[in-house]
């Protein structure tokens, strides 16, 4: 019998697949075919994962450390991260409150999951990670985009996010230290955010923080600590990205303690908890040196800062200084109505990324699967060799257009 695709959940059906992932596999397949291709379209650390983490998921398996742990993660590790919540960002949970989870980005699925009911609306601040609008698309609740603009570094203001409020909001995701944009929001930025959310009790914000150490010019805060927001906001953290370590599948979240239970149910029948060895490497990474770390930032803040130089003396673009994370965002429209020099027209961020892609073997992410088809995602977790030959390529291959 053959498959009738029309008979599969709705739901899933309208969800779209992740571009990042689609374009990363696509420059994987033209390495295979022996293209020189330079990868700057996904969003991971190049560096290895720091030698005492390593070390404590080797000695985990040794010590036959192997078997199911308790659904919300090993007491060990929830007690480690809510010393770390308490000592590095102010907020006070204790270990019940905090659930264990297989990546970060299980956790924001299963607190959308959780909050969201169908008819609900949340509110999506654009450039926005590829996965929050089909995340809420699967919970049956509808995403609505909140467009920002270079002139206010791609932060939502106030009034924006006053204007957007309905009788239906039911949650507002913020990012950051942002994906895809590197955008840092201030103290002062995020309190006249929460002052807003003051007059609007039914909405609740999830707060996703995994770039939280990649700060480079700005103080990371994290939302729940403003005066009334803890009891409204989910906080997600977790390894990936600041300790390079996105394939062990670690994070966590901590809110009040019925989000908390409710998404530990969801857990319990969908995953179970996280990998026990990758748990153990979280233990030892909440209680090594952040030398490893700010080695880290500081050779991204380097790439950041070549990055800019270049595109800055290319004609036509356009790129807010990102203050966090390892992404740029530079905006491209200029380069739309053009033709590439085989006569294909260049009549968006996805064909100009095609381009690149196919003919220079550079590989970004197009703007549209981020909510913003004016501009690119370049992911600068490369080494400057790759950098600055990259930066050679699309300076080039956009001089080609005409």
């Amino acid at each position: 019998m053959a498959v009738q695709v029309e008979v599969f959940n709705p739901r899933v059906m309208a969800m779209q697949p992740s571009a990042t992932l689609a374009m990363s596999a696509r420059a994987k397949q033209l390495r295979r075919e022996g293209k020189p291709v330079i990868s700057l379209s996904a969003g991971e650390p190049d560096f290895r994962t720091p030698a005492p983490i390593a070390e404590a998921a080797i000695a985990a398996i040794r010590e036959g450390f192997t078997r199911y742990t308790e659904n919300a993660g090993m007491l060990e590790l929830r007690q480690a991260i809510s010393r770390k919540l308490a000592e590095e960002n102010g907020l006070e949970y204790a270990p019940e409150q905090i659930l264990c989870t297989n990546g970060a980005k299980q956790a924001v699925a299963m607190a959308i999951e959780v909050l969201c009911r169908p008819g609900d609306e949340v509110l999506i601040p654009a450039p926005y990670w590829v996965s929050y609008p089909e995340m809420v698309r699967l919970a049956g609740a509808e995403p609505v985009i909140l467009s920002t603009s270079v002139e206010t570094g791609y932060r939502i203001t106030p009034e924006a996010l006053e204007a957007a409020i309905t009788e239906r909001t039911r949650l507002l995701i913020l990012c950051s230290p942002s994906n895809p944009t590197g955008t840092v929001y201030t103290p002062e930025e995020l309190e006249a955010l929460a002052e807003v959310l003051r007059r609007h009790e039914h909405v609740y914000v999830l707060s996703d923080e995994i770039y939280e150490y990649i700060v480079f010019d700005a103080e990371h805060v994290s939302f729940a600590r403003l005066p009334g927001m803890k009891e409204r906001t989910i906080t997600v953290n977790g390894f990936s990205k600041s300790f390079a370590m996105t394939g062990w599948r670690l994070g966590y979240l901590a809110a009040e303690l019925p989000i908390v239970k409710a998404a530990a149910k969801v857990q319990s029948q969908f995953t179970s908890a996280p990998c026990s060895i990758s748990q153990k490497a979280g233990l030892a990474a909440l209680q090594m040196d952040k030398g490893p770390i700010q080695e880290m930032v500081a050779a991204f803040r380097q790439r950041r800062d070549f990055l800019l130089q270049q595109l800055g003396s290319m004609e036509g673009i356009t790129c807010p200084k990102p203050e966090g994370a390892f992404y740029l965002f530079p905006q491209v429209s200029a380069f739309y109505g053009r033709r590439t020099p085989e006569g294909q027209a260049i009549t968006d961020s996805e064909s100009l990324c095609m381009y690149l892609l196919e003919q220079c073997h550079v590989a970004l992410v197009p703007g549209q699967a981020f909510g913003d088809p004016n501009g690119v995602r370049i992911s600068y977790a490369a080494s400057m060799e790759d950098l600055a030959e990259a930066m050679r390529r699309i300076e080039a291959g956009l001089k080609a257009l005409h």
